[in-house]
């Protein structure tokens, strides 16, 4: 942890007599984006291939569900960089370095643990009264939801999987860990290093979470991963100017970001939860921690995200699954990447070891029916991935016998 920048505050609705259109605004980051966007001012609009479990969170916004992004004459266009060929217009990159632009910022990147990371930030600054704003790439139930608009901090994810966290010029830095999770964005490891690092000269604070001693203090999340970020979370804090005794009394009451092992619902002794994990490290923790909750059986339902990933890292995901005692697996989520000749859910599923039993289920739909036939009073279920998996969740508690 390095320097110690001055708070200070931010210019009144600075996006004011903006309209902005939003191409994949069910997306975890266009819904934080485009709720930022109208607190600061602007007028919102936006489209989405289909309903997603963000769309909730901009309800009020009018929307374009289905065929193809019909933006206004003369609003300016956000595009994801899932849906970068639908439309023409500002990179989502280039719109959250803007933001960043406009306020004092917090910027948390890393592997794992941003978007905690940047929850227990937010809710402690606000806690303490220092009246931030937030853009976060999941919903926090005690913010309200996954951005918010204030006069302190702008607090956020940089996202390293397309070197988009590279552009922004943050007061303070928080890095959670590096691993290679992005094979179509780096050659390797070492380059991914050297990128952030590089970046992180340009920075006048930074936090490396793995520099710290885990937190030891009162924490209503579980696991040692969020010891560390409440670590990292705190330090930034300190950073930021937060009394550490009150900042550590609001952590303490932090409980957490939906789909990060969040519980789904318990019905005929099955207990369902969902979590966003999608990568070996998060798989492995997510099932660690679900271990130690079993009175019977672990099952767990992974839907794998990109294919790429999948690709390269198949064998790491099946050893990750394997912590369950059943893991049921579909076929892959692709949004940002092609489909590859070869490449499936199966690549997975064909490297689990022979001591966890292996369903293949090329749906969701297909995922809930197998596990309904497997539950039975003990066990607990976990469902996993990027995409929605959460919809194969709230499915099985419904099905399960009361």
């Amino acid at each position: 942890m390095t320097g110690r920048p001055d708070g200070h505050g931010a210019r009144d609705a600075p996006l004011r007599g903006r309209r902005f259109y939003f191409v994949g605004i069910g997306g975890s980051g266009l819904s934080a984006y485009a709720n930022i966007a109208r607190a600061w001012g602007a007028e919102v609009r936006g489209w989405d291939a289909r309903e997603t479990i963000f769309l909730g969170t901009v309800a009020d916004v009018e929307l374009d569900i289905g065929g193809e992004p019909r933006p206004p004459d003369g609003w300016e266009v956000v595009v994801s960089t899932a849906h970068t060929q639908r439309a023409a217009g500002m990179p989502r990159a280039a719109f959250l370095a803007e933001l960043v632009a406009a306020h004092p910022s917090i910027v948390v990147t890393g592997a794992h643990g941003k978007t905690t990371t940047c929850g227990m930030i937010a809710f402690a600054l606000r806690e303490t009264g220092h009246d931030p704003s937030w853009v976060i790439g999941g919903v926090v139930p005690q913010l309200g939801g996954n951005a918010g608009a204030g006069t302190g901090w702008l607090v956020l994810e940089g996202d390293e999987s397309d070197r988009s966290v590279l552009a922004l010029r943050p007061e303070i830095a928080v890095v959670t860990n590096i691993e290679l999770d992005h094979h179509a964005a780096y050659a390797s490891e070492a380059e991914l290093r050297e990128s952030l690092e590089g970046w992180l000269e340009g920075v006048p604070a930074v936090v490396r979470s793995w520099e710290l001693e885990p937190w030891a203090g009162p924490l209503l999340l579980s696991g040692a991963h969020n010891r560390s970020n409440a670590a990292a979370a705190l330090a930034a804090l300190e950073l930021a100017g937060v009394d550490p005794i009150a900042a550590t009394s609001a952590l303490g009451r932090f409980t957490g970001v939906d789909r990060r092992f969040q519980l789904v619902g318990e019905r005929g002794g099955v207990t369902v939860y969902d979590d966003y994990g999608h990568n070996p490290t998060e798989l492995r923790v997510t099932l660690a921690t679900a271990k130690e909750r079993t009175r019977g059986r672990l099952i767990a339902v992974y839907q794998p995200h990109v294919y790429e990933r999948t690709r390269q890292l198949a064998l790491e995901l099946a050893d990750a699954l394997d912590t369950a005692d059943m893991a049921v697996v579909t076929d892959v989520i692709g949004a940002r990447d092609a489909p590859r000749d070869g490449v499936s859910g199966r690549w997975v599923l064909d490297r689990l070891s022979p001591r966890t039993r292996a369903g293949w289920a090329p749906t969701l739909d297909d995922a809930t029916a197998l596990v309904l036939a497997w539950a039975r009073p003990g066990d607990v279920v976990v469902t996993l991935g990027v995409g929605e998996p959460w919809k194969a969740a709230r499915a099985i508690v419904e099905g399960l016998p009361g």
